[in-house]
């Protein structure tokens, strides 16, 4: 069985976890909208997630919504003690799966009822801002009114740790100015390297830096190049693709998801893939 430990671990809010975590997006339907068509299937890759040493989940209750926070609990409660669940708010979803914006002071809490209802707990380890100034990319624009709220939340204690997500560097430098920011969740990977500068800033501060979609967006161009190196190393794309990743930065944790146990064990087994100079070359020429 893979070791998820061998890449290490790292900071985030008073824990240390593994680098390599699991993203629960994939076991809602499609569209990450209504329920999934396996739900045996998708309770046994969170068992097998868990049971394989992974100590970090990503989550939100706007997946579904409601959907993989409700799994979560069915899945893994009573949770285990070094697990670190880490959910979102700042978003709803519309009647036909719209992503939309919702981070008024009233709609944080509720948001924060609904996680702590779904997944059965009584406070949440992280919570991340998700800046919904626009829904698929970074927009700059005050943060403070949300972050404001959700400190607030804190001093309830109903949020044990803060994160920012779909943010600028200007957004995190207001954030941190109000209250302690433990991650930051972005778009980030082989194809996608606006935040190169970012993630090395806040790896000097102990900041972890999150990536989501490892493969999104990527030219056929990209894709083959990758391809060709995965080959080359008789391992997928997507195991190159993580191991890049992890050898990238010690701040950066990962929550590749799926819905597969072939693809969950797949993506573990990244953390026994060791780059050799030649390939990291071939494949920062990618980007």
């Amino acid at each position: 069985m893979t070791e998820i430990g061998k890449a290490g671990t790292f900071t985030l809010g008073e824990r240390r976890v593994k680098r390599m975590g699991y993203g629960a997006m994939q076991l809602a339907g499609p569209g990450v909208f209504g329920p999934p068509k396996d739900r045996d299937g998708a309770l046994a890759v969170l068992r097998e997630a868990v049971a394989r040493g992974v100590d970090h989940i990503d989550t939100s209750d706007f997946y579904g919504p409601h959907v993989t926070n409700e799994l979560i609990r069915e899945a893994l409660r009573p949770y285990p003690e070094d697990l670190v669940i880490v959910t979102k708010v700042g978003a709803r979803r519309g009647d036909d799966g719209a992503w939309l914006p919702a981070f008024s002071a009233d709609e944080l809490k509720r948001a924060m009822e609904d996680n702590l209802r779904n997944l059965g707990l009584e406070a949440l380890d992280v919570v991340n801002m998700r800046i919904m100034f626009d829904a698929h990319r970074p927009a700059e624009g005050s943060i403070s009114e949300p972050v404001a709220a959700l400190a607030e939340l804190k001093r309830q204690g109903l949020i044990r740790h803060i994160g920012l997500s779909n943010v600028t560097s200007r957004q995190i430098a207001e954030g941190r100015g109000l209250v302690e920011i433990v991650c930051v969740q972005n778009q980030y990977n082989l194809a996608h390297r606006d935040d190169d500068a970012l993630i090395d800033e806040l790896a000097a501060a102990g900041v972890a830096y999150v990536p989501f979609f490892p493969l999104g967006g990527f030219s056929p161009l990209q894709s083959d190049a990758l391809s060709r190196v995965a080959q080359e190393l008789s391992a997928t794309p997507m195991q190159v693709a993580l191991a890049w990743l992890l050898q990238r930065s010690p701040n950066i944790l990962l929550i590749p998801g799926t819905s597969s146990l072939g693809h969950l064990r797949e993506n573990l087994a990244a953390v026994d893939l060791e780059l050799p100079a030649d390939a990291i070359a071939a494949l920062n020429r990618i980007g």
